[in-house]
């Protein structure tokens, strides 16, 4: 999955625009990158962790002419896994389901139809009069 495919997966479980989708996206991508920088670790309960490492200097060698060469040490970005996302990845728990697009959806209608039977109740009658005259010329 590229980053296009995520955010129209994030903007269909959340009923978002996929622009509103790509700036949370890109606000979320710089805020862990900068946390990485200062030293800090980004933790996400579940999901794992972010972190930054020391990798230390050593030898490695050039493949071409297998002559030995330095490599300075560096600090990487690192992932580690939650315990509930290996459990999935893994088959030994089902992700959750998401209902935050469905709840809205659902919420939504039943709002709207709760409110309109009240109204409703003095026009129907003269509705149901007029469908037995329609019913009765067919």
């Amino acid at each position: 999955m590229n980053r296009a495919e995520l955010v129209e997966n994030v903007a269909k479980a959340t009923g978002q625009a996929k622009s509103e989708v790509t700036r949370t996206l890109s606000a979320f991508i710089h805020t862990v990158t900068g946390a990485l920088a200062k030293g800090d670790k980004v933790t996400l309960v579940g999901f794992g962790t972010f972190e930054r490492r020391m990798r230390k200097a050593r030898t490695g060698r050039n493949p071409r002419t297998l002559a030995p060469l330095k490599i300075a040490a560096a600090r990487v970005p690192a992932f580690r896994a939650g315990k509930e996302l290996k459990d999935i990845v893994n088959g030994r728990s089902k992700q959750p389901t998401l209902v935050l697009a469905k709840a809205k959806a659902a919420a939504k209608p039943a709002k709207k139809a709760a409110a309109k039977p009240a109204k409703k109740a003095a026009a129907k009658p003269a509705k149901k009069t007029a469908a037995k005259k329609g019913a009765k010329k067919r």
